[in-house]
């Protein structure tokens, strides 16, 4: 009995994962944060000890919380609600005016301007930071394992490498756009760019439009971020510290997605897939909320939330989704922070936030009407629940068209809706079987994995820190300048030994052709 106990205690320390880490959290505020959190969360329960890093400004991120300790920086950090909010509201004007192609530009480049502004002030955080040396000795004090940060803000990569620690991301977006792109083989001839709304199976148009998109739009990142992330690592570490190469340097990534939702591509072993890591079964709904959705019947329920950013609608489009409502003998739950729509019908609800995971895992949900952001759209593949999709900004359209060619969502252009259209496409999602059935079958896909998403994740930065980074799967070719990458070198030496051993054989055939007629002529002499 007593060996047995010994035993018992032994094999407990000797768990890997089971003592208390330190993790250092550099996060993007917003809708990031949601999901980040959620990793803390985890974190926490498992015993670890987790400080995260805030701009006294923080839009989501709270400074006092039972879950982690807030270092909270003084001054913005970047993350402008009110800006992006006028930004989308002004996008959304302008797509239902039918605005020219010199507009959407003029638009487009504002949206530049303003995430290259987001960009500088989340750089001179970091500067407020390192110039504070009070603040990096406790830093170096606490002695962290790694830094947890999300690659949309540069700030995590950077600071993981003045502090020396492994580094782990919670990605699907970098500072230069979508996350395989910086560390992974993408060929274009059946990779879609995100955001270009094309498949893995394109024809030589597509193809054309693909390849513009991987010359142009990596350009368009660059040149937002680069000034501001370039000066802040030549300030700190001098020129020879390329800021991006810090990003592909980090030790695992923790893609937000899986193969599911994602086309077949070439992958890296440094990356972990952790799609739906957020999704969990549903809890009970409150009480006013569950008697509201037993109400529905036999007919049940649609659901309506289309994120933070977009949860105000202009009046007259609020109107023509309400009067859509109204003529279905479903319920419905809008989570809508404007004014009353006039149109209004009795059996549609208004709420100001949702339990949307808990509204989604309800049996009685029949059709879920979303913006198309990463986090919804997981949330609806783990519940089986098919999508009425408006995109209106960002990765949500491209989002969107992966679910429309697995056959789980119908999408409405937001420039052309109104209440016959809007209506048309409920009645199709709720009355056409296939559109249940193919998220249906997406979620017994997504749910038939020998270990939980969140669990993956979890092992994985425990990992990092039992080993004291994971520098062993990280291959070592984002090092390698351009033309040595794609071997052209090694091309241009080849091509030139070929031309050369051919020009070879041309002189020795051209020498014995005249030696040949020499001999000809001398005979015939």
């Amino acid at each position: 009995m007593h060996s047995s106990i010994l035993f018992l205690i032994g094999l407990v320390f000797t768990l890997p994962g089971v003592h208390g880490g330190k993790v250092l959290v550099f996060p993007l505020d917003g809708s990031h944060w949601v999901n980040m959190r959620v990793l803390i969360e985890e974190l926490h329960l498992r015993g670890h000890n987790v400080s995260v890093v805030r701009a006294s400004d923080s839009w989501y991120i709270k400074e006092t919380s039972p879950y982690y300790t807030a270092i909270t920086i003084n001054g913005t950090g970047g993350h402008p609600k009110e800006y992006l909010s006028l930004l989308v509201s002004r996008l959304l004007h302008i797509q239902r005016q039918g605005a020219s192609a010199w507009t959407r530009y003029s638009l487009d480049m504002e949206l530049k301007d303003g995430f290259s502004q987001m960009h500088k002030l989340i750089t001179e955080m970091v500067i407020r930071m390192f110039e504070d040396q009070r603040l990096m000795q406790s830093l170096r004090a606490a002695e962290y394992d790694l830094v947890l940060a999300d690659p949309g803000a540069g700030g995590g990569a950077v600071l993981a490498h003045y502090l020396g620690l492994p580094l782990v991301f919670n990605a699907r977006w970098t500072v230069h756009g979508e996350a395989h792109l910086a560390i992974a083989p993408s060929p274009p001839s059946y990779v879609p760019f995100p955001v270009a709304e094309l498949t893995d199976q394109m024809n030589f148009p597509n193809r054309v439009r693909n390849m513009l998109y991987y010359i142009i739009r990596p350009l368009l990142y660059k040149s937002t971020v680069s000034p501001h992330y370039t000066a802040l690592c030549h300030r700190y570490f001098g020129p020879e510290v390329d800021y991006f190469k810090l990003f592909q340097a980090a030790d695992i990534w923790l893609m937000r997605v899986d193969f599911v939702f994602e086309f077949p591509r070439p992958t890296m072993p440094n990356i972990v897939y952790m799609g739906g890591f957020q999704c969990k079964p549903a809890k009970p709904l409150p009480e006013d909320l569950e008697e509201f959705v037993q109400s529905s019947g036999e007919h049940g329920v649609i659901i309506m939330s289309l994120g933070t950013l977009f949860s105000e609608l202009p009046h007259d489009l609020a109107d023509e989704i309400a009067a859509a409502f109204a003529q279905l003998p479903q319920k419905v739950i809008w989570r809508h922070t404007g004014d009353r729509p006039a149109t209004l019908g009795n059996n549609t609800r208004l709420v100001s936030w949702m339990p949307q995971n808990d509204l989604l895992g309800h049996p009685k949900i029949r059709v879920f009407v979303a913006h198309g952001g990463t986090n919804g759209i997981q949330e609806a593949i783990y519940h089986g629940i098919p999508i009425v999709g408006l995109p209106l900004i960002f990765d949500q359209p491209d989002n969107l068209n992966r679910m429309k060619v697995k056959g789980a969502a119908k999408i409405v252009d937001i420039v052309t809706l109104d209440r016959n259209i809007f209506l048309k496409a409920l009645q199709e999602v709720l009355y056409e079987p296939s559109y249940r059935m193919n998220m249906q079958r997406l979620s017994m896909l997504h749910r038939d994995q020998p270990m939980k998403p969140l669990d993956r994740a979890l092992f994985w930065i425990e990992f990092v820190m039992r080993h004291k980074g994971a520098a062993h799967l990280r291959t070592e070719s984002y090092r390698m300048p351009w033309y040595v990458y794609h071997s052209v070198d090694v091309i241009g030496v080849l091509l030139a030994a070929m031309l050369f051993i051919l020009l070879i054989i041309m002189f020795v055939i051209r020498y014995l052709c005249c030696k040949v007629s020499y001999k000809r002529k001398l005979k015939h002499e």
